[in-house]
């Protein structure tokens, strides 16, 4: 089968989350599989300096955007997985300082951006000698794909176009524009309307996508059944619901090949579920990088974040500032909203010695708060999927979870599976039910033989992508079934 993902992100080329990663992944695992997969993506600033053995494809995009056309160049560049990857070169949109954004302020013109990006999708998969079976879009900025497909299928002479799938990574992020951004995508008036394109009188990329497109998926199965609901359903409940016979949950997978205990290059010492020894390294190794007493016998928690309202940062700060009366330890990455950077950096400045906060993002680092911490702090008002509790359970660090989307699916609670738990779950979203979990964490950590139990457990746990792709293989199936009829 071939496969053509498109993705205004895509690891390690560009990355402002989750959606890079599960994007860069899903493609090597296709290869991996024996299918052909490609993915498109913008040209973002630097990547020619950092992957120079990029090549200038023969290829000239120029395409209507409302009233005018614009050009851009296509660059490719052919990875060591058998995965190949488009570059989209339009310099006045892409090569800026940020991806969507600088600083707290998005980019004035993300819809032409976006839009264009979204053509130039369309504009491979139909005059490729390449032919794409199912064309994949992740996310709002390619949301408009599957209707722009459509209408060259019906009106402008395009015989048998690939199949459409559309992944929602977060409901919350939909690309609302101002209606006169509509004129931007070329389309005629049919396709905005309360069913399609239209939200409440403005452009909605990513309702267009589920609207149009032949198969829509979200990120783990309990997310696919919350957006149908009116409380995490962000708007699009309705037209979910009316399309929920074309909507798939399917887990992300982890790139265990980068997420590797016995073999990751960031830890000070390598190990494993049967040599757990390794952990008592790099739990000192990151107490001393981040300037906290080596100890121990003091249990140590992360988190690794975005501080935004969605990722429980309220609650969090709240049950912090109660719990940090007690022996504990704990490290932060993150960055965000500038009043929760504060809320942390205040929490640091009254407990002195027992709290590091490292705005901002790092890679090594990341990897080692995974490591070295003994509990993970997941307590996400809504999760689409999550990647960091799947990450902690690879390195024995047990997380500590709110049960909503991805993290009710891939954590197991002693309450479920006595023999296997994995992790601990709470289910109201109060500050108060987060330091019960955190309390019931300090109870384990109490009890070395259950603490044991609980990193072996969580160490065995599989959530590689051998098992995701081929639910996606399905799903793409199903997709090219549906556009056949």
């Amino acid at each position: 089968m071939k496969i053509l993902l498109a993705s205004s992100e895509v690891y390690p080329f560009s990355k402002t989350g989750g959606l890079a990663d599960m994007v860069g992944a899903l493609g090597v695992a296709l290869v991996n599989a024996g299918h052909e997969a490609r993915i498109v993506t913008p040209l973002y600033r630097g990547l020619r300096d950092k992957f120079p053995h990029m090549t200038l494809v023969n290829w000239h995009f120029d395409l209507p955007l409302g009233e005018r056309h614009v050009k851009a160049e296509l660059w490719e560049l052919d990875l060591d997985s058998g995965l190949k990857i488009y570059f989209v070169d339009q310099a006045a949109y892409f090569d800026r300082a940020g991806i969507y954004q600088e600083g707290q302020f998005s980019y004035a013109d993300n819809a032409e951006r976006y839009i264009f990006f979204s053509k130039c999708v369309v504009n491979l998969a139909r005059y490729l000698a390449w032919k794409a079976d199912v064309v994949h879009l992740h996310d709002w900025q390619v949301g408009l794909v599957p209707a722009l497909i459509r209408h060259e299928h019906t009106s402008a002479g395009w015989g048998k176009p690939p199949a459409t799938c559309v992944t929602i990574h977060n409901l919350a992020y939909q690309g609302i524009f101002p209606a006169e951004a509509y004129a931007l995508t070329n389309l005629p008036k049919h396709f905005f309307h309360t069913e399609g394109a239209e939200y409440f009188g403005m452009l909605n990329c990513l309702k267009a996508g589920i609207a149009f497109a032949d198969v829509i998926t979200t990120v783990s199965p309990r997310y696919a059944r919350e957006i149908t609901t009116e409380e995490l359903g962000c708007g699009l409940d309705g037209v979910l619901r009316r399309r929920r016979e074309h909507l798939v949950g399917i887990l992300n997978g982890v790139d265990y090949q980068e997420w590797n205990p016995a073999k990751d290059s960031y830890l000070s010492a390598p190990f494993s579920q049967s040599k757990l020894t390794g952990k008592k390294k790099n739990k000192a190794a990151l107490q001393q990088s981040v300037a906290l007493p080596v100890a121990e016998k003091i249990p140590l928690y992360g988190t690794i974040s975005r501080l935004a309202e969605q990722k429980g940062v309220d609650i969090q700060l709240a049950a912090l500032a109660e719990m940090l009366n007690a022996d504990i330890q704990f490290v932060l990455l993150g960055s965000g909203s500038a009043e929760y950077e504060l809320g942390y950096r205040e929490l640091a400045r009254r407990f002195p010695g027992k709290i590091a906060v490292q705005l901002g993002y790092n890679e090594a680092l990341a990897h080692q708060i995974e490591a070295g911490c003994d509990f993970f702090l997941m307590p996400s008002r809504f999760e689409p999927c999550g990647l960091n509790q799947m990450y902690s359970l690879r390195y024995g660090t047990i997380p500590i979870v709110r049960a909503t989307g991805g993290l009710d699916d891939s954590v197991i609670d002693y309450a479920e599976q006595t023999d296997e738990a994995n992790g601990i779950k709470f289910y109201e979203y109060t500050s108060r039910a987060l330091a019960k979990a955190i309390r019931k964490s300090l109870a384990i950590y109490q009890q070395p033989d259950l603490l044991r139990q609980y990193r072996r457990n969580a160490m065995k746990a599989d959530f590689s992508w051998h098992r995701t792709v081929e639910e996606y293989l399905t799903v793409y199936c199903r997709t090219l079934k549906s556009s056949e009829t």
